[in-house]
């Protein structure tokens, strides 16, 4: 069966996502050795995580304005390149500086990910197509992550934890060389046809205040800054977690991870899926991405119950579900991004959204380390997390109550 050309960038964009996951996830693996060898505290380790997310927030704004004024093809690459070395770099960090250093560098490169993915999609996809391509290519996030606990243990207890960001940083290298000679710029794919309708139709370029001043944008930032950080706190507190809570060893996390992550991964495919399918059976677009959303803010609030399982595969099984949630909700709040915006507004569209979602990871990640600190009990963290998705519907639905499609 032959592939289209969208299908194979979308592939490509699968496994940019799955080394950009698998970078992140080195360190969140590595915590509780690393936290024992340099003596940090829960409070410097939420420092350290939130050295990146500060990172990612500034260069997602950067990112998504380059991407929107020079295309993706070169700007994506650099930022590869950029997050390997900084994911090798971590290898030669020494105490919590050194690591928040090399945690900021990794963050500002792995910003180009999600703009450029998403305004590639847009660029790429109908939009009957773009929720399935965005849960397909999202889902890189999960096999990354299922990966990681599977593969970093091996390799820090074979050759020492520094090969395990030595070795992982150095596969986004590889993926550069690909992507250079795959992607073609939109214009060199597209039929002249095509091309002339498309001019005809173009609107004057709005300036960058003009784009993120627009009321949609304030809607689309507000439901990320309150949906997103649950994703944040999975990412980099999930490990510790089964570790501190139900006594799981760095060497034994790789299959509860990878039971969530499966998860995760069925729910990425699935909310992508089910919207397209809603379309293509003819309901609005807008309507079929809403009840999508709808239907995984109800399931994520089985992540409520976590704090109250002592059983470790039934917290799995929660968290799991949860995290499938998230996954299905991200795929259709982005694909409404696309849906929404002109392409050539979509990065920076994506840039303050993913901002402000990254700012509400931080507010969360510093949170929970005060909590933690406080009452070492994690209970009242899933519970708040858990709620966010349906109070992020009922905001997106009062504040975007319609759209007017942009179906190009």
């Amino acid at each position: 069966m032959k592939i289209s050309y969208g299908w194979k960038i979308c592939i490509l964009l699968f496994f940019s996502t799955t080394i950009n996951y698998l970078d992140r996830h080195v360190l969140s693996i590595l915590a509780p050795e690393l936290q024992h060898l340099y003596h940090w505290s829960e409070v410097e380790y939420s420092y350290i995580v939130t050295a990146f997310q500060v990172s990612y927030g500034l260069g997602v704004v950067l990112t998504g304005k380059l991407l929107d004024k020079f295309g993706t093809k070169w700007i994506f690459a650099i930022g590869v390149a950029l997050w390997s070395a900084a994911g090798m770099a971590h290898a030669f960090a020494k105490g919590a500086i050194g690591f928040g250093m090399a945690r900021f560098s990794l963050g500002l490169g792995e910003s180009v990910n999600f703009p450029a993915s998403v305004k590639t999609v847009a660029e790429l996809f109908p939009a009957s197509q773009r929720a399935f391509a965005t849960g397909f290519f999202n889902a890189g996030s999960n096999i990354g992550a299922i990966v990681a606990p599977l593969l970093i243990p091996f390799i820090a207890y074979r050759f020492g934890w520094q090969w395990a960001f030595i070795l992982t940083g150095a596969l986004g290298f590889i993926w550069v060389f690909f992507w250079s000679i795959t992607y073609k710029k939109p214009a060199e794919i597209k039929s002249a046809a095509v091309q002339t309708a498309e001019i005809q139709d173009e609107v004057p370029a709005k300036s960058w205040k003009q784009v993120v001043f627009q009321k949609e944008v304030w809607a689309i930032c507000l439901v990320r800054f309150i949906s997103d950080p649950t994703w944040w706190f999975l990412l980099y507190w999930l490990p510790k977690f089964l570790n501190e809570t139900k006594a799981v060893s760095t060497g034994a996390l790789g299959w509860p991870l990878v039971t969530v992550y499966v998860l995760a991964d069925i729910g990425s495919l699935a909310g992508g899926a089910y919207s397209s399918h809603l379309i293509r059976k003819g309901k609005g677009v807008y309507a079929a991405r809403k009840q999508a959303l709808l239907i995984c803010a109800v399931i994520a609030l089985l992540l409520c119950g976590v704090g109250f399982t002592d059983n470790l595969w039934m917290a799995v099984a929660l968290i799991g579900l949860g995290a499938a949630a998230h996954c299905g909700w991200t795929a259709n709040l982005f694909a409404t991004i696309t849906d929404v915006f002109p392409k050539k507004e979509v990065g920076t569209v994506m840039g303050v959204a993913t901002l402000s979602a990254v700012s509400g990871g931080i507010v969360l990640s510093l949170l929970t380390g005060r909590i933690l600190a406080l009452t070492g009990s994690y209970s009242s963290i899933f519970m708040l997390v858990g709620c966010t998705y349906l109070l992020g519907y009922f905001l997106l639905n009062r504040l975007i109550p319609a759209i007017k499609t942009n179906q190009s």
